[in-house]
């Protein structure tokens, strides 16, 4: 009973002790709690993370906010959307700015790749990736090649699948395992099938995913926790595990394949340029040498990384966009004009419309269209960087060494100083100048593609092939929402809809 009475005197105590901070700090933006730091505020708002972050304090605190975290693991970090702390972390400043050691140990299954990678590392393989994705000849053919096959042979079909059937559908889920066949086909040169009429379980597509969510989980947690529940193997860590073994043993099977193959020839056509393929060869002329000195592992990370990076972005950014034109009517009957002033004026329900990367440059208010759902709903919400030096940032915050740096990306959309008070309404006309063209927004203001030396490489392509997917959709079907599904944004790395995107598709009539 002794005991009994002690415990209650002394949880009795701590609570009035918290209950008087708290009565202290209740007109501030996050409770600083004893011991605890501001982590039961941020836990607290988890289901709503990034509208958290823009809402509840960076709009509240002019941009910039310096979040403290428990006494002990340390999780204090910077979080900004002050548009000249951007330009100055990510441009003016980048050399001492980095992924950094924890940012590299969270994301450990990305390898030595160039998403957690620095300084030389970085470079080198940021001059190696740019050299074959935007200055190949035969990569760049390919792309083209191997989205019009996801197109005519994975999409098309499937959606017309579901027209005649006069069922409902994910069209997230529809458009993600669009996204994996064409990042496969690009990376490895394989085609996973994952979009096709009976919607196949896909062992890799499905470790991916997981690996992308324990990810997450270990980015949002204690070190000590998540580093405890690796080494008992429970938990987010237990299935970290089993999906890295199903992702790596899928991987390292088409490295090997693919070596075997390039073994036996020594051409290699256009219409199987991967990324592995311009990895493992060196060009002279029209004559492939196979190169043995870069290494399985190498292979491995690099396909990793641009995996994980492509294999979700387009389809996050469209399942965005058929949301808000379903929810915005007026913008879908602008963009179907623009389609129909620059088709064929022969309509075949059979065809599929594809144009080139000039030819996409006359579709001025769908450009508009995505770059307002990129600002809004950007595929990458955060950016994650680590001082290495003490500074000061262009808003006077004073930054320690060592110091975690959160751009949000997703605030900066909704940032009133950078696009006004309608800044949370999507309106395409704010990217068209009076000329009719559009409007040049700084990186470091619309930055869904980052800004600096790390801007993506795959920009220009990501753009091209959302063109495309939403003029052959537009053009074919009707999009219709099923009413009374909640849609909010995931807690995830990739912003994608929570609980997928319910519709009904018809075939239009125009």
């Amino acid at each position: 009973m002794m005991l009994i009475a002690i415990i209650f005197i002394v949880l009795t105590l701590f609570l009035g002790h918290l209950g008087h901070h708290w009565s202290r700090n209740r007109n501030s933006l996050v409770t600083n709690w004893p011991v605890l730091g501001m982590l039961p505020g941020l836990f607290c708002n988890l289901d709503r993370i990034f509208d958290f972050f823009t809402h509840d304090i960076l709009d509240l605190c002019g941009g910039t906010f310096k979040f403290k975290g428990p006494w002990f693991p340390s999780l204090d970090f910077v979080l900004t959307s002050n548009p000249m702390n951007v330009n100055y972390i990510l441009s003016k400043n980048f050399l001492n700015y980095e992924k950094g050691s924890e940012f590299r140990e969270i994301f450990k299954p990305f390898g030595d790749g160039i998403v957690t990678s620095d300084s030389d590392s970085w470079k080198s393989q940021r001059k190696s990736l740019h050299s074959i994705m935007l200055k190949n000849n035969k990569f760049v053919n390919y792309q083209d090649i191997v989205f019009r096959q996801v197109l005519e042979k994975g999409l098309i079909p499937v959606l017309e699948h579901i027209v005649q059937q006069g069922t409902e559908m994910d069209l997230e889920d529809v458009l993600q395992r669009f996204d994996y066949d064409n990042i496969c086909l690009l990376a490895l040169g394989f085609d996973s099938k994952a979009l096709s009429v009976s919607f196949p379980e896909v062992p890799s597509k499905a470790a991916f995913n997981d690996i992308e969510d324990s990810l997450m989980c270990r980015y949002l947690m204690p070190v000590i926790i998540w580093k405890l529940q690796r080494w008992l193997q429970i938990g987010e860590e237990k299935r970290l595990s089993k999906a890295m073994k199903i992702a790596d043993h899928f991987l390292y099977d088409c490295i090997s394949s693919k070596r075997e193959k390039l073994r036996s020839r020594n051409r290699v056509e256009e219409d199987e340029f991967d990324l592995l393929t311009a990895l493992l060869v060196e060009q002279e002329g029209e004559i492939l040498t196979v190169s043995g000195k870069i290494s399985d592992k190498f292979l491995r990370d690099t396909a990793f990384n641009f995996m994980a990076a492509g294999k979700d972005t387009i389809s996050a950014c469209l399942s965005w966009f058929f949301w808000l034109i379903a929810t915005n009517p007026s913008v879908e009957t602008k963009i179907l004009q623009e389609i129909k002033a620059n088709s064929p004026t022969s309509k075949d329900r059979n065809m599929i419309l594809f144009f080139t990367g000039e030819e996409l440059n006359q579709f001025t208010y769908l450009h508009a269209a995505l770059c307002e759902t990129l600002r809004l709903y950007p595929p990458v919400p955060i950016n994650h960087k680590n001082s290495i030096q003490p500074d000061v940032l262009p808003s006077g915050e004073h930054v320690d060494g060592n110091t975690r740096i959160l751009v949000s990306f997703y605030s900066m959309g909704r940032n009133e100083e950078i696009w006004g008070k309608d800044c949370l309404e999507f309106k395409p006309e704010r990217w068209i100048s009076e000329n009719g063209d559009i409007l040049h927004v700084p990186t470091y203001k619309f930055s869904a593609f980052s800004a600096g030396p790390r801007t993506c490489l795959g920009k220009d392509m990501s753009f091209k092939q959302m063109k495309l997917v939403t003029i052959n959709v537009l053009w074919n079907y009707q999009v219709e929402l099923v009413e009374g599904q909640p849609i909010a944004p995931s807690k995830s790395i990739t912003l994608h809809i929570e609980n997928g995107l319910k519709v009904r598709i018809k075939k239009r009539d125009i």
